[in-house]
């Protein structure tokens, strides 16, 4: 998953950078271009802010695809009204003891164009993802399926992969070890299921609203590029009547202002994030008058440690550093968008244990672990240390205060150093720093997806070079863990080894920040941020 880490990181700096920034100043007279929705109960308006990327499943990996292919398209699994997951397109799901089969019994259902959908469809969408030719990259999420890493990288054929249809309406997947979160990652959008007609008759067939066909609670009814997308609901969706929308409508407005007074005039029901972004410079104001909708995302910034690097081969030192850090005063005052202080690496929306492993701004500890690791490493004062963060106004913001906070607590100073991304990147791979900034949002909402890349020192997307025994253990023996709870009690002890150990420091969680109308109630926003509108309703 190491590209998958690296797109994630990105994403996450891209988005903190454009929170802190202002709109463009757009004219009004652009907005009365604009039509002002009419009062109706049955129609949506969303902002999507830039053209839709791709409305095939298989290619979606934007935030605007992510949204309109999961209203067009239904998998084997669906994040229900309550958050949970819930069977879909499968209507019975039987798991072997050793977790290891999955068998999925499909419920009669239609394509848009009336085509009954089979367990083939699912095979073949599978296997498409999978095939180098397509190159998608989202197939690792297909990797824990039988030789399903191997069929990707051309080592084995695709008859070797772990999927098997027993008939028109019985799916069997073979894993290659138990995954407890598996029934989460088929309810994503690379699992979902494409019309093998439809897709080899014509190879563009996702993007024109004429040959587009899903299985979802809607369909693509127009797409007028660059300017709009509209969906209407799918007469042929198995749970229509679950389904209260007409329609939705995606307008394509750029301007982050623009966008902003258009919802004032109830012309949008939803701006925001994860879809667009919200004008910096009118954040405090939303914040106060109470409009500002926040939600917690599957997502930490952090900054890293070079164990290999003095002083922080020092596991005290590591602490004091991390305990010496005001994180209230970075989400309150220097961000301000209601994310979440971090003090421990799982996000809230994931939690292994409520309220953390350590307290914010701890000065006193910080002081006295500062003194004990000195002591062991024989030094009375520490060499030059550097900070290093990725160009960006929100990371530069967040370094000035925890270089000021460090000065302050522990009397270090402490050089920033600014880098373009790729050199930032290149630096921490090749060890070529101290203290680095970096982030990580989950492809999914279980802990592992967080803990497994601090395995091993030779992991891609371990930086730190930190690598211990007894967590290893820990990871090794949740892998192979059946039961629910004693799984989370291994992950729980793996998290305390790394927070006492401290090769990465966690500053906060992220959160998306948005408006709607106020009458919107029923969507659903998982844990990594996409939205699903198909039980969403307007109340009276």
């Amino acid at each position: 998953m190491n590209h998958k880490g690296m797109l994630m990181a990105m994403s996450a700096l891209l988005t903190a950078a454009s929170l802190l920034g202002t709109g463009t100043g757009a004219q009004a007279n652009k907005v009365e271009q604009k039509q002002v929705k009419v009062a109706d109960n049955k129609q949506l308006q969303i902002n999507l802010s830039r053209e839709v990327v791709s409305m095939d499943p298989a290619l979606a990996e934007d935030a605007q695809s992510f949204t309109m292919v999961r209203a067009t398209f239904d998998g084997l699994t669906r994040t229900d009204a309550e958050g949970k997951i819930v069977p879909s397109m499968a209507k019975k799901i039987d798991v072997s003891e050793d977790m290891i089969t999955y068998t999925f019994h499909l419920r009669d259902a239609k394509w848009s164009n009336g085509d009954p959908v089979t367990a083939y469809d699912f095979e073949y969408a599978w296997k498409r993802v999978l095939s180098v030719d397509l190159d998608a990259n989202y197939s690792y999420q297909l990797f824990p399926i039988k030789n399903a890493e191997e069929a990707n990288f051309g080592k084995v054929k695709m008859d070797e992969v772990g999927i098997k249809v027993l008939d028109d309406k019985t799916l069997q997947v073979i894993l290659e070890k138990p995954t407890p979160y598996f029934l989460e990652l088929t309810s994503f959008s690379a699992y979902y299921p494409v019309n093998k007609k439809v897709v080899e008759k014509n190879k563009e067939w996702a993007y024109e609203a004429r040959t587009h066909v899903g299985n979802g609670p809607f369909k693509l009814d127009r797409w007028e590029h660059e300017q709009k997308m509209t969906l209407v609901k799918n007469e042929n969706y198995w749970d229509k009547d679950a389904v209260k929308l007409e329609s939705i409508e995606g307008l394509m407005i750029e301007d982050e202002e623009e966008a902003l007074a258009l919802f004032d005039k109830g012309g949008l029901d939803w701006i925001g994030q994860p879809l667009d972004i919200l004008p910096g410079d009118t954040i405090p104001a939303l914040k106060k008058s109470g409009k500002l909708q926040s939600h917690p995302l599957s997502g930490v910034y952090w900054y890293k440690f070079n164990v290999e690097q003095a002083p922080f081969n020092n596991a005290k030192i590591r602490k004091a550093f991390a305990y010496a850090i005001d994180r209230k005063q970075i989400t309150d005052e220097v961000l301000g968008l209601g994310q979440i202080p971090a003090m421990s690496v799982i996000p809230p929306t994931m939690t292994l244990k409520g309220g953390g492993y350590f307290k914010d701004n701890d000065k006193e500890t910080a002081k006295k672990l500062l003194k004990e690791g000195m002591k062991e490493l024989g030094i009375n004062e520490l060499p030059p240390i550097a900070l290093s963060f990725n160009t960006s106004d929100a990371n530069k913001k967040i370094a000035n205060a925890v270089q000021k906070k460090w000065k302050e607590t522990l009397g270090v100073d402490v050089k920033l150093q600014n880098k373009e991304w790729k050199v930032h990147l290149e630096d921490m791979h090749n060890g070529n720093y101290q203290i680095a900034r970096l982030g990580w949002n989950s492809d999914f909402t279980d802990p592992i997806n967080f803990l497994e890349m601090f395995k091993e020192k030779e992991n891609g997307n371990n930086d730190t070079r930190w690598e211990h025994p007894q967590y290893k253990k820990l990871l090794d023996e949740s892998d192979k863990e059946k039961d629910p709870k004693k799984r989370k009690q291994l992950l729980a002890e793996a998290e305390a080894v790394i927070i006492n150990e401290m090769p990465v420091v966690p500053i906060y969680f992220n959160n998306n920040v948005y408006l709607k109308n106020e009458k919107l109630n029923g969507f659903v926003i998982d844990g990594v941020g996409t939205i699903d509108f198909k039980w969403a309703y307007y109340k009276e």
